[in-house]
């Protein structure tokens, strides 16, 4: 071998070595795209306030009344406003105690084409008494917590996902007649709710999951992990539970699990087949374990706390957009 020959061989190496350096170099140096940024619409406690109290205004919600009917009127017409389509059931029910009851579920739809959905539900009448109460037991109450407050941050939830262009299938569904029966007569709760499940607005309709809010905006609430959301849909309250925590509202939901209940939510697991969870106000400090104020005249807007009404309205809107 020539000298000539082994000093271009010397030079051909250490140019491959070099070569090979260089795109270690560069590879070690490419960096990840930055994760795409995620804009959460902000929930307006001020709104849902205001949705709140309009409801009230009209005085109680119970079913066959004028009341009842202006109310249903105002909520159908905010949800026209926002949603793509807006479906109304109405029915005759019959009731535990052989009155007629005419129902109306009002449902309003973002991207009704879309296959992946999530619900967003409450119940809107009122109970007709406030049983729970030592006194006129008989007679109606405002019932701004448990109803109005509640259709009011899902209502005021929907004017942001409308004003942020949601691609996500969500559907509003505002129950009728939840709050009608007697705890010792089966299924007399929950009518509205029990027909949907049976009867749906969309043939076919299926949704990922489903959040019920009920009693939701008493001063500092305190939202357990309940017992028939974890039975059917334990992964749901989970992931709702962390959104809160890192959306800052953690000291609301707490991670003590709870009894279950019946609700709304219990016939759209059952009977509807979609899973469901409750947000609802859990009280240790009550017999019932509910809100302390509940069925009772005490149950007025001086009650009602927008700090509350954010912490739950602005979970909604973190879990549909970070969680689409």
């Amino acid at each position: 071998m020539s000298i000539a020959f082994r000093f271009l061989s010397a030079i051909y190496i250490i140019f491959l070595v070099g070569c090979s350096g260089n795109k270690n170099t560069e590879s070690e140096t490419v960096e990840t795209p930055p994760a795409p940024v995620i804009n959460v619409p902000v929930f307006n406690a001020d709104s849902a306030y205001l949705y709140t109290k309009t409801q009230v205004d009209f005085g109680p919600r119970i079913p066959n009344s004028k009341a009842h009917k202006q109310c249903g009127d105002y909520l159908a017409s905010l949800l026209k406003q926002w949603c793509d389509t807006v479906f109304e059931q109405t029915a005759p029910i019959t009731a535990h105690d052989g009155k007629v009851l005419q129902m109306r579920n009002i449902i309003g739809s973002f991207n009704p084409a879309a296959g992946n959905r999530i619900i967003l539900t409450a119940h809107w009448d009122t109970r007709p008494w406030a049983d729970q109460d030592t006194e006129r037991p008989n007679d109606p109450f405002d019932g701004a917590n448990d109803g109005a407050a509640s259709s009011a941050i899902i209502i005021e939830a929907a004017r942001q996902l409308a004003a942020a262009d949601v691609q996500t299938g969500v559907d509003i569904m505002l129950f009728d007649l939840e709050d009608y029966g007697k705890s010792e007569i089966e299924n007399s709760y929950c009518y509205g709710s029990q027909y949907w499940a049976r009867n749906k607005h969309v043939t076919g309709y299926q949704a990922r999951f489903g959040i019920l809010i009920d009693m939701a905006a008493g001063a500092n609430p305190t939202f357990t992990k309940e017992g028939t959301s974890m039975h059917y849909a334990s992964d749901i309250v989970e992931l709702v539970w962390k959104t809160a925590a890192d959306a800052g509202f953690g000291r609301y939901f707490l991670n003590d699990e709870s009894a279950g209940i019946i609700d709304d939510h219990f016939y759209i697991n059952k009977l509807a087949g979609i899973r469901c969870i409750d947000i609802v106000h859990y009280d240790y400090n009550t017999p019932s374990h509910f809100w302390k104020h509940w069925h009772t005249h005490e149950d007025t807007m001086d009650k009602i706390d927008k700090t509350s009404m954010k912490a739950v309205g602005q979970t909604l809107l973190e879990v549909i957009f970070r969680h689409p």
